[in-house]
């Protein structure tokens, strides 16, 4: 059972990790924790947004739109490599998916299929936005993949989770093709060499 770090402590981890950070309003107190807990936390969830336009981008994860409010995640990663904190705490991120996808990252074992949508996933994941068409053609400049590496390695060296804590929104909800563009496979054997 991990409780959140604090706010302040995911800003000096993501930092330490050599995160670019940018601290956007009041982050730290925008939440929805209002509807219901956050945490215990179990792992990192990686998105991608369906949007273009950094500044566009970022304002629409801080303030969500009409049915779902914001803010939609905890960081927003930008082209350029940068990481935005729109919010801090429960998030509109990770919605409902798979109980036993959440068993195995709990384990850090092998991810089952993802063929349930019964569990609250906002309650147990911190969560990333990464700004790209998620057309499988828009590209993944390097500094936002490594962006997306540091985050991850940032919140799993702090609780003291592997790689196989981080998966990717395709892997927790029936439906989702989110991050579009690279596999997660890859991307947990980077974050892996990091933590090594």
């Amino acid at each position: 059972m991990a409780p959140p770090m604090s706010a302040s402590t995911f800003l000096e981890r993501l930092r330490a990790e050599g995160a670019t950070v940018v601290e956007v309003g009041d982050w730290k107190h925008h939440n929805r924790n209002h509807v219901g807990p956050w945490g215990p936390v179990h792992g990192v969830m990686i998105h991608h947004t369906v949007t273009e336009g950094s500044e566009h981008t970022v304002q629409l994860c801080r303030n969500g739109y009409a049915g779902l409010p914001g803010p939609l995640c905890h960081g927003v990663i930008t082209k350029d490599g940068r990481v935005h904190l729109v919010g801090y705490g429960r998030a509109n991120h990770a919605g409902l998916g798979d109980d036993d996808v959440l068993r195995a990252v709990i384990a850090e074992s092998a991810l089952p299929p993802d063929n349930e949508a019964n569990t609250d996933g906002n309650r147990h994941f911190y969560g990333f936005e990464c700004e790209n068409l998620g057309d499988g053609q828009d590209p993944w400049p390097e500094p936002q993949l490594e962006a997306i590496e540091r985050v991850s390695a940032a919140v799993c060296r702090h609780h003291g989770w592997t790689e196989r804590s981080v998966i990717g929104h395709l892997e927790w909800q029936p439906g989702k093709v989110d991050p579009r563009g690279f596999t997660m496979t890859w991307m947990r054997e980077r974050i892996r060499r990091r933590l090594s």
